[in-house]
This record gives C-alpha cells, structure tokens and sequence, in this order.
C-alpha cells in the first residue's frame, strides 16, 4: 500500500505545511494523528502526505479554496494552531497552490 495519496485528475488544491519544530513531543503527534482523522471528513478532503525529520512537511489536497477556508476555521483545528504557536512551533509557513498537473509511477511488485 502507498503512503502518496491518491488524488483525482487536476485541477485542485495543495495546502503545504512547513515547519520547525520545538524539542520533545508534547501531545504534538497525538493532535497531529487527531488532525488528520479530523480533515478526512471534512467536505473537500482529498488526502495528505506528512514527513517530519528536522523540517516537517506536510502536503493536504483540496478540491476548493473554500474547502480549505472551511478546514482552516474548524473549531479543533484552531485549538491545534493556537498550541502550535505556543507549544511545538520555532517556525512555519503554509503555502496554497493550485495543481494544474499531475503524474505518477508505481513499481508493479510480482
């Protein structure tokens, strides 16, 4: 099974999440695990993929803008910005881009 997500043909959205994270866990990947569990049935959800070493990223997929301001005003999710501000958070920056290509290989295992 693949960890990339599947996506449906373009276009659509990619919401990417860059940040530095502060030492020690702190409930971080308990809410990270919450998070996504929460945006997977939230309307517009396409997927996401996630990796964290010494700058995490993580990528969401969209089918709107609105889809995405919709996520972004979830009750949980800004108690999950606002700890992330004041509890694992040195830095981060979140970018929106449109996806008007896209292409893909998978090695077929016999």
């Amino acid at each position: 099974m693949t960890k990339i997500a599947k996506t449906p043909q373009p276009p659509y959205y990619a919401v990417i999440f860059t940040s530095e994270r502060t030492d020690g866990d702190n409930g971080y990947a308990k809410m990270a695990d919450e998070m996504l569990k929460l945006a997977s049935v939230q309307s517009g959800f396409l997927g996401a993929e996630s990796a964290r070493e010494a700058v995490g990223i993580t990528v969401s997929y969209w089918e709107s803008l609105e889809a995405i301001r919709q996520w972004k005003q979830n009750e949980r999710h800004l108690v999950a910005q606002r700890q992330g501000m004041s509890d694992w958070y040195l830095s981060y920056k979140t970018r929106i881009c449109k996806v008007e290509r896209d292409y893909e290989f998978e090695k077929n295992e016999i």
